[in-house]
């Protein structure tokens, strides 16, 4: 039955109304028009699979903005979203027809062959511009014009909200249709004239421009044609139709129904699902990808939605929100920008202020002219981070209802605002939500990311950047085909990655990867593909790459409780692979393999400290059976010591050390090592230096022999950057010898020399510290022995260093660092240290000549 203006809506036949998708003066006007001509039925466009799917509408767990996802089966990623927002012409449609109990269909062409046409171009490489927004213009994405949105071929599709403004004398096509249609008040007499005037231009439009350019439109309004005969056939004329205003005068034409099926017939075929899937206003602003390219979502949802005085609400919102962010707005404000809006409106010949007017009165009242909190206002306002929801009752992938059982259980709910959320892993519900975010991540579901925490770095704590897409549901849908849970998923996909990975860095990502998301069950094969990979491959560079990410693997074996022990006897084996072939790997190297080699250097040298901490559960310098001793004496003893002497007592403490005394016995091979670059022998170095195995005075001897006047300037200058590279600069400052012997060689390069050693001077200095490099700089401008040209005076020291140690001080600390590290339970069963010196008495009187091994022993546990 017809309401009272039924005969004048149906007097040419069905009712007609073009709108623009997402446009709430079009939501406003739909409604009205269907209370004025009370349809038998509504055709709404849309893909017909989903009209199982319209009753969910009535569930008020469905609430907008939603999208209906359709994906093909055999290819859960291959998918097509159309959404609709609460002030979408489409929602309107479909929630008054489940009011009034009218039936409600989509009539769009179907999205069995929109996702098999949709592969067919992405296999010829012919795509569509735009192929996703092609799939919105489907939704109606677009604007009520914007369908026909993109260029195809060699025919252009025009944009007629463009020609219709700028007939009118508009610049912007947005002003023009707020003027003429969202702006457009709710009392007008005919509820059917914007609908006809709108219809009118479009046939204009498409008299002059085309059919639209796209071949898909013609199948597409074909395809309308024939649902459109099928329901007056049931209905008889008293049919409203909702689609885009573009595609009006399509569905007035007279064609046969012939010709029609003519053009569907051989369309491409695949097997898809739909369902309902939550959506974002952020998303919706989004012009690509899977956007509704509408710039404004919250606009529009705050015009359809405030009952009166729309241009005063909004600017309380805006208020609301500054005072939130703590910015001083009074009511007087608010007023201010209320009449500065309507003010601007006036001068531009405006019914009523729209977004720009507000957004000027904002900026100029509410925001003292400042951008900043105007981009606040924009990004939670104008567009904003509603997020809709989806009841249970939805159709979904069982993959997607244990997520959601999850999430529910976990308390972790999906939001459209990036929030960071801190996990202790110490209990069992963040440990929980930890898995599941890491088990998501591994499926390719990237809710969540790690970010780097800031109050702590322990191993128990974990941040996550956490914010739910629309996409996301496409994701789970496709992860859908390894499991019907999230555990069972993530091992089948960790699983099968494994298998097929070629790299051996893959596979150890993978197996780092499966630790924090508790699939103990996929280890083994990810362990027996490790093991087969590591075996084959015989790059070093390779095996010192994979090594690092395996062994911080081993610290989740703590707080998660996980059994790591095949992962350390893998990594033990793949260290000692590393440290065979690590020194005939670099010879020969050029300047770039040579830099690459360091870096991997450092990894191994960072991976062996915390694997020896993960096989022996002790301190490093324990594992290793305590630092050797530094030369004794003075300076004297070192210079004399030979290459032949030091290496034999390297060789003594890798016989005894365990892992890390092997590994200290290659990077021995590196330090003395001739063909080995400058930059990787200085680095051998100083690691050895660093970790108190090798004597100040013979890594002063190597380096003299390294900065020697044989040595070209451009290796030596390799080998400074080695050596003082990454934190040298405070090793310079604290050891004269060294920063006069280096002070020496740069002074006694030669010009012609010089130039070339800058580049690689400056890049190890600049990474220094400024109060190092100003350090560093008064310690060359004094000269040696700290007086100004070189004065060497008896007893002279730089300002803020003493001529020796002092061991005395240095024992205080030592109580203190031992319980800190756990070598003590009770700090009162350290013994006291010995008395500091009294003034002006001399190192040798109080401690001997050398320094004393235990002392030495503890401060190398603190240095490793």
């Amino acid at each position: 039955m017809t309401g009272t203006g039924g005969g004048t809506a149906y007097a040419s036949g069905p009712l007609l109304l073009g709108v623009r998708h997402h446009g709430p003066g079009s939501a406003r006007a739909v409604r009205t028009a269907l209370d004025a001509a009370r349809p038998a039925a509504v055709l709404i466009e849309g893909p017909p699979e989903a009209d199982a799917l319209i009753p969910l509408a009535a569930d008020p767990g469905l609430r907008p903005p939603v999208a209906l996802l359709a994906h093909a089966v055999d290819e859960p990623g291959r998918s097509a979203f159309w959404p609709f927002a609460g002030f979408s012409p489409e929602w309107v449609a479909l929630r008054w027809a489940l009011e009034q109990g009218v039936p409600a269909r989509f009539i769009d062409l179907p999205a069995t062959h929109t996702l098999a046409w949709q592969k067919e171009a992405d296999e010829s490489g012919h795509g569509d511009d735009g192929d996703d927004g092609d799939e919105g213009d489907d939704a109606g994405e677009s604007g009520p014009a914007s369908d026909p949105g993109s260029g195809h071929g060699d025919q252009v599709r025009v944009d007629p909200l463009a020609v219709l403004a700028e007939a009118a004398g508009y610049d912007d096509p947005e002003r023009w249709w707020e003027d003429v249609v969202e702006h457009r008040g709710p009392g007008a007499r005919d509820p059917f004239a914007p609908f006809a005037a709108v219809a009118e231009a479009m046939a204009a439009l498409r008299e002059r421009y085309g059919a639209g350019g796209h071949p898909r439109d013609l199948v597409r309004e074909a395809h309308m044609r024939l649902r459109l005969r099928d329901a007056r056939k049931e209905f008889g004329d008293a049919v409203a139709v909702v689609c885009g205003a573009w595609h009006v005068p399509a569905l007035r034409e007279r064609t046969t129904v012939t010709a029609d099926r003519a053009l569907l017939k051989g369309l491409p075929r695949t097997r898809t699902d739909l369902t309902w899937v939550p959506w974002t206003h952020r998303r919706l602003a989004r012009s690509g990808g899977y956007g509704a390219g509408i710039d404004s979502p919250g606009w529009y949802g705050h015009l359809f939605h405030a009952p009166d005085r729309p241009v005063e609400r909004w600017l309380t919102k805006v208020a609301r929100l500054l005072r939130e962010e703590d910015r001083i707005v009074s009511s007087a404000h608010v007023i201010e920008s209320v009449r500065l809006a309507e003010t601007l409106a006036a001068l531009r010949g405006r019914p009523l202020p729209g977004l720009g007017e507000t957004t000027d009165a904002v900026r100029a009242v509410l925001c003292e002219g400042s951008d900043v909190p105007l981009e606040l206002v924009h990004d939670r306002l104008v567009v904003g981070d509603v997020l809709g929801e989806v009841p249970e009752s939805a159709p979904a992938v069982p993959l997607q209802r244990d997520l959601a059982r999850q999430q529910r259980s976990l308390r972790l709910k999906p939001e459209a605002l990036e929030r960071e959320l801190e996990l202790d892993l110490r209990g069992d519900t963040d440990a929980g939500r930890s898995r599941l975010l890491h088990r998501l991540r591994l499926l390719g579901v990237g809710w969540g990311e790690p970010a780097r925490s800031r109050g702590s770095t322990g191993t128990f704590r974990e941040t996550w950047r956490l914010r739910w897409e629309p996409e996301l549901s496409v994701r789970v849908a496709e992860a859908g085909v390894w499991g019907t849970t999230v555990h069972a998923a993530a091992r089948a996909k960790a699983e099968a990655d494994a298998t097929a990975a070629r790299a051996l860095a893959d596979v150890t990502a993978l197996a780092e990867q499966c630790l924090p998301a508790g699939l103990p069950d996929a280890l083994p094969v990810v362990m027996r593909a490790l093991a087969d990979r590591a075996a084959l491959d015989t790059d070093v560079g390779h095996l010192a790459q994979a090594l690092p990410a395996l062994v911080r693997s081993l610290r989740y074996g703590d707080v998660r409780g996980t059994d790591t022990g095949a992962l350390a006897e893998v990594a033990a084996g793949l260290a000692e692979r590393v440290f065979v072939g690590l020194p005939p790997a670099c010879v020969a190297l050029d300047t770039d393999a040579a830099e690459e080699m360091r870096g991997h250097v450092d990894a191994v040298h960072t991976a062996v400290g915390l694997l020896t901490e993960s096989l022996t559960g002790v301190s490093t310098g324990a594992a290793d059976g305590g630092a050797a001793e530094p030369t004794g004496g003075g300076d004297g003893a070192g210079a004399t010591a030979t290459a032949g002497a030091v290496g034999e007592g390297m060789g003594a403490a890798a016989a005894g050390g365990g892992l890390r005394g092997r590994w200290r016995a290659v990077l021995r091979v590196l330090a003395l090592r001739d063909t080995a670059p400058g930059v990787i022998r200085g680095r051998a170095v100083r690691l050895l230096l660093d970790d108190g195995v090798l004597a100040p005075e013979e890594a002063a001897r190597l380096m003299g022999l390294a900065l020697s006047p044989g040595t070209p300037p451009a290796a030596a200058a390799a080998w400074v950057e080695g050596f003082a590279g990454g934190g040298g600069g405070l090793l310079l400052v604290h050891d004269e010898r060294l920063l006069a012997l280096l002070d020496t060689w740069l002074t006694g390069v030669p010009a012609d020399a010089f130039t070339d050693v800058l580049p690689l001077l400056r890049r190890t200095f600049a990474a220094y510290e400024p109060g190092v490099r100003r350090t560093l700089g008064e310690l060359v401008r004094r000269g040696p022995g700290g007086r100004p040209g070189g004065d060497t005076a008896q007893g002279a020291t730089l300002p803020g260093f003493a001529a020796e140690p002092d061991t005395g001080r240095a024992d205080a600390v030592l109580p203190v660092l031992r319980l800190l590290l756990g070598l003590d339970t009770r700090l009162d069963t350290v013994p006291a240290p010995a008395p500091a010196p009294p003034p002006g008495a001399t190192r040798e009187a109080t401690h001997g000549t050398a320094p004393d091994s235990t002392h030495a022993d503890s401060l190398t546990g603190v240095g490793t």
